[in-house]
């Protein structure tokens, strides 16, 4: 089932659609000083190459804008510039040909400021985010909710909005992160309610991994799950490219984008599995990754329920007696040995992406389908039927019937 999404306006970043029914764009963030424009490009190129759309730089020195005139035409993607406390930098990235800014209201909280800023963003055609952070709320703003509630990041955002219109800007995306899961999660919600901005969905502060992208999960696939997101960001203390690959990969397992890569399921491996799942799922993930095929691909423990329970893979094997049985679609095609299975995987996934499933499935071995039900009549004598089909099915014919 697709997910439903709000609606909401439409604006550009640079190339980049967001809003009112475009793709669910991937953001990262440069963690290089910005007047390092080589060591800020090589970052820039390896989070496009990992599935970033738009990658913000940070724009805080004269010296860092001046790195963004260079960076800017060389870049593989739109660079948006990020900008605390002087709005001069602001308009200096609008002269070094960013895509788009993003403000805090938290600590540029001059009127006048703020629509100048606005100003000069209309008449370079660029958008504006406004970045509210539970973080670095204005003071004002802070004291009147006693901390930062959701209802103090949506008047800060709402506050914001108010000054972009009045000069008639209205290139506007929005986003209230908070680092806890719960309030950024409510946060959002309620602001989704109440404007239709394109909203930029994070979990500020998420922390490094595996902790971070837990919470990064959580809050943001929660929102997106429900319609409410335009762009995302994983926010981690950890290589940028790490944000970019959790981005991206999280679209796709919701669907909201087309799968570009491996998308490898495995089971979780226990007593009745006939090799090491963990190390089989690893060596095949190293092997396929590099191919970037758009391919889900499964490694399941034992040949007694594996590709049953993994029909719907594009492509799978599952272990039995020392032997690795290579599945597409749940139909058993090859056979081969337990050392040769990463390597098997490999070679059938290149084959179906150059063939497709049919060609493949033609070219099966015939007998293979036979030998993989051998086996696994073998191991449910030995080891039993994990579901307990048999009896399962006696037990309800018996209710059936009344017998």
């Amino acid at each position: 089932m697709r997910t439903l999404r709000t609606d909401t306006r439409r604006l550009h970043v640079g190339n980049v659609p967001v809003g009112g029914g475009a793709p669910v764009s991937v953001q990262s963030m440069t963690t290089t000083k910005t007047d390092d424009v080589d060591g800020t490009l090589a970052q820039v190129y390896a989070l496009s190459g990992a599935g970033a759309d738009i990658v913000r730089i940070t724009c805080n020195t004269v010296e860092a804008a001046q790195g963004l005139a260079e960076i800017v035409p060389r870049s593989p993607v739109p660079i948006i510039a990020d900008i605390h406390y002087q709005y001069r930098l602001a308009l200096a990235a609008i002269e070094a040909g960013v895509a788009g800014l993003r403000l805090n209201p938290g600590n540029i909280r001059n009127e006048d400021q703020i629509k100048t800023v606005a100003r000069a963003a209309a008449d370079a055609g660029l958008p504006i985010r406004v970045g509210v952070n539970g973080g670095s709320l204005d003071k004002d703003i802070l004291e009147r909710h006693g901390s930062a509630t959701p209802e103090a990041l949506v008047e800060s955002a709402l506050l914001e909005i108010r000054y972009l219109e009045d000069v008639d800007f209205h290139d506007i995306k929005i986003s209230v992160k908070h680092s806890d899961v719960t309030s950024m999660v409510e946060s959002y919600r309620l602001l989704a309610e109440k404007i239709t901005y394109p909203l930029h969905l994070g979990v500020t502060e998420a922390g490094p991994p595996p902790g971070g992208l837990i919470k990064s999960v959580a809050g943001i696939a929660s929102l997106l799950i429900d319609g409410i997101g335009d762009t995302i960001r994983f926010s981690l203390t950890a290589d940028p490219v790490e944000e970019a690959k959790a981005g991206r990969q999280l679209l796709e397992y919701l669907k909201l984008r087309e799968r570009s890569g491996l998308d490898l399921i495995a089971c979780p491996s226990c007593g009745r599995a006939e090799v090491d799942v963990i190390q089989v799922a690893e060596d095949v993930r190293e092997a396929l990754e590099a191919e970037k095929l758009p391919i889900q691909v499964a490694v399941m423990g034992c040949v007694v329920n594996g590709p049953g329970e993994a029909r719907e893979a594009d492509l799978g094997i599952a272990a039995g007696r020392g032997r690795g049985h290579l599945f597409i679609k749940g139909q058993v095609v090859r056979v081969v040995n337990e050392d040769e299975m990463a390597t098997a995987l490999l070679e059938e996934a290149r084959l179906l992406a150059e063939e497709g499933v049919e060609a493949r499935l033609a070219a099966a071995d015939p007998n293979a389908a036979r030998e993989a039900n051998e086996v696994a009549l073998e191991l449910r004598g030995t080891q039993g039927d994990a579901n307990q089909a048999t009896e399962r099915r006696a037990a309800v014919a018996d209710v059936a019937t009344g017998e």
